[in-house]
């Protein structure tokens, strides 16, 4: 059986980079790395976490993070309850 695979994350403009793995949220996969990322809530309502995404793909767990429909449409995402769904490089706001 093939296991899922971890990608690779790229923050700018600091350059840190780690990888995260099937289902692990961008801001626990920061974590365990040893990288700091702001946050508080850690549920997705709070908007601490905020970055966007360059280049890649990730999703929500949940239906209703706190962003807006522009925002959502801008690539803007809450690390701390999206999944990696390719490589990542994201950017602070």
């Amino acid at each position: 059986m093939r296991s899922s695979p971890a990608y690779p994350i790229l923050l700018q403009p600091s350059g840190a980079a780690f990888t995260a793995g099937p289902g692990e949220t961008l801001l626990a996969a920061a974590e365990r790395a040893g990288i700091a990322m702001p946050s508080s809530c850690r549920n997705g309502s709070c908007r601490t976490c905020l970055r966007k995404v360059v280049e890649g793909k990730a999703r929500h767990l949940v239906d209703w993070p706190g962003l807006s429909a522009e925002e959502k449409r801008d690539g803007y995402i809450l690390p701390c309850v999206a999944v990696a769904e390719s490589a990542l490089v994201l950017a602070a706001p």
